[in-house]
Parts: structure tokens; C-alpha cells; sequence
């Protein structure tokens, strides 16, 4: 994390499909819509009235992209952290172009709009050179501090 990124926790709705992708060297990612529509008090009508809605591109990566695949869908309430971030490009014409993104850290369901049941992931799997790593380190002990 960078001292000078703008990091946000937004509330909302997805509002559209989550959509997966697997980029170089099989690492996952999903992209979905995120609407956020802020409310405020009307003293004149003295009631609530709906401001414009905002909405934002919000990027998973890695495990965090698996697990909203396998447990997010469109319409649910969620609460996204994460930091904006600019995709600049040009298009056919060479008009240079940009897209605001919120690269999530998080994504859970707001759950003051319902429950939800929690499943823990499984472990990653180890580095295989891992364990090799420590068989090293035990043979370069005295043979008395390897028996304790």
C-alpha cells in the first residue's frame, strides 16, 4: 500500500454480472458493476429523496476473485474496500481515453441488508521447496540439537 493511493469503503449494490477472467499465467481476476445511491433528507417534503446514483468498476484479483465468483451475484448488497486506481489507453482514433477502477481488497455482503453463512477457503497449497528449506537447515545443526 502507498501512502499517497486514496483508499475508500464503499456500500452498495452489484449491478451486473460478475464477470471472470484468467490472465497471464492463470491468474484470476472478476470485474463488476457497483451502484451506490446516497440518500438525503428533504425538509421541504420532509422525507427521503434518492440523489443520483454513482457507479463504479470494481476489480478482484487472485483468491479474492474466486471467492466473489463462488459467492457474490447481481443485486446483492456489498461493502467493497480498496483504492481507485486509472487505466489510461487510446482509442482507434488515438483519442487518449481512462477508466476509474476500485481495486478491491475486500468484498463482503452488507450484512445490515440480510445474513449470510461464511465458509472458510482451504489453505493454499505450500511451496514445494519449502519443506526442503528446513531438511537443510536440520542437517547443518550438531546431531545433540537435532535430538531435542
Amino acid at each position: 500500500m502507498s501512502i499517497s493511493d486514496t483508499y475508500l469503503a464503499v456500500q452498495g449494490w452489484i449491478g451486473s454480472d460478475i464477470r471472470y477472467r484468467e490472465v497471464s499465467e492463470r491468474v484470476p481476476v472478476v470485474t463488476f458493476r457497483l451502484a451506490t445511491t446516497p440518500r438525503q433528507f428533504d425538509r421541504s417534503s420532509g422525507g427521503w429523496i434518492d440523489r443520483p446514483t454513482n457507479w463504479f468498476t470494481v476489480e478482484c484479483w487472485r483468491a479474492l476473485a474466486t471467492n466473489v465468483k463462488q459467492s457474490m451475484e447481481r443485486g446483492h448488497p456489498v461493502v467493497v474496500t480498496g483504492r481507485f486506481r486509472t487505466n489510461e489507453w487510446r482509442d482507434e482514433e488515438g483519442t487518449p481515453r481512462s477508466q476509474l477502477i476500485l481495486e478491491a481488497f475486500g468484498v463482503g455482503h452488507d450484512l445490515s441488508r440480510g445474513t449470510a453463512t461464511f465458509v472458510k477457503s482451504p489453505p493454499r497449497a505450500q511451496l514445494q521447496d519449502v519443506p526442503a528449506l528446513d531438511q537443510d537447515l536440520a542437517a547443518d545443526q550438531p546431531p545433540e540439537s537435532q535430538a531435542a
